[in-house]
């Protein structure tokens, strides 16, 4: 049987455990798994583009569990009252291929992304940062500015975005923060001069460049997220190339990553290699570094397990039988002919005793 974890659960989950402590959760479980980076079978995601969109299938296994995720990214489809990124996902047991697990990850894509964004800033940014530039200020703001001001000590938040009612509404979201300061700016280079780090989160499909070299400050920090998929950008490229370069899975990164832009043999470093102290790299006080974070399966496996370990702790989800369950596992079409129109008439009867 598959245990179904829908979005009223999640959010069940969220309230009851508080979304900090998920948040912090969430960074210990993409913590633990991509320290064991190499026992996972890894490849580039699957994606079908068109003019205004892309659907993507994200698959990661290691020798015991199975998981991929469906999602989409349809910047426009707001403009028909439909979100932007929709998403499930599904976890299955290696040894027999049964599906265990299968999800909502919608909102729980937002929250792995920021904690994915808190992870890498942890490792790569200037310790003490205090303040955060917000460029772009959609669906996933809320959780990137909650999960730096929760989890890093974040102090204060500068926001813009093209749409000053996305910024209105942010802003109205993190008034109610204690400890945490926002600034409504009138341009990115406001909001970004004098950042620790900067965070960009932008949703058109376009070869944008947000930030410019001339934005630049010793020891910045600059978290790439919105640059996600081939002729989408954020970062000019003089930008990736005065930097120190980190991402998540190389060969995804450099067809779909701000990445794309430089040549195929600019000098990056896969953030795994930093997290077990493999990379040999070590931060001075003058780095400027950029995490260019496309998303990669093995965040939403991580994603996956914590969901239902979870759950499972405070019984939410419902079973639920996505794959049939035969007498006699032979005999597939028995049990469509029999089994299931015998259970079948079996409960009409009883409705009608009844």
């Amino acid at each position: 049987m598959t245990t179904l974890l829908s979005t009223r659960d999640v959010a069940r989950l969220i309230a009851t455990r508080g979304l900090p402590t998920v948040l912090a959760d969430m960074v210990g479980y993409l913590e633990q798994d991509f320290r064991r980076w190499s026992e996972f079978e890894k490849c580039a995601r699957v994606a079908s583009h068109s003019d205004v969109g892309v659907i993507e299938l994200m698959p990661v296994s290691d020798a015991l569990e199975y998981s991929f995720k469906y999602v989409n990214g349809h910047p426009k489809n707001t403009q028909e009252g439909l979100l932007t990124v929709m998403a499930f996902g599904v976890l299955a047991d290696v040894n027999t291929g049964e599906p265990t697990l299968l999800s909502e990850l919608t909102l729980t894509t937002a929250i792995r992304t920021a904690a994915t964004s808190v992870m890498a800033a942890k490792a790569l940014a200037r310790p003490n940062s205090k303040v955060m530039a917000l460029i772009g200020n959609g669906a996933q703001s809320e959780f990137q500015a909650l999960a730096f001001h929760y989890l890093l000590g974040i102090e204060e938040i500068r926001l813009f975005d093209v749409d000053s009612r996305a910024t209105a509404k942010l802003a109205a979201h993190l008034s109610t923060v204690r400890g945490l300061r926002v600034r409504m700016c009138s341009s990115t280079t406001q909001a970004v001069r004098g950042a620790d780090i900067v965070t960009t989160v932008t949703a058109d499909k376009t070869n944008a460049t947000i930030i410019t070299p001339d934005m630049l400050e010793p020891g910045m920090h600059i978290n790439g997220v919105g640059g996600d998929c081939p002729g989408k950008t954020e970062l000019h490229a003089e930008v990736l190339a005065q930097a120190k370069v980190f991402v998540e899975y190389e060969p995804q990164t450099r067809i779909e990553g701000d990445l794309q832009q430089m040549p195929a043999d600019f000098e990056v470093t896969e953030l795994w290699q930093v997290l077990s102290g493999q990379s040999g790299w070590q931060r001075s006080d003058s780095d400027i570094t950029v995490f260019d974070s496309v998303g990669f399966a093995l965040e939403d496996y991580s994603a996956l397990r914590l969901l239902r370990d979870q759950a499972r702790e405070l019984g939410l989800g419902e079973t639920i039988s996505l794959i049939p369950q035969p007498r006699n596992p032979k005999d597939l079409y028995g049990h469509l002919i029999g089994d299931a129109l015998g259970e079948s008439k079996g409960r009409s009867a009883n409705r009608l005793a009844a």
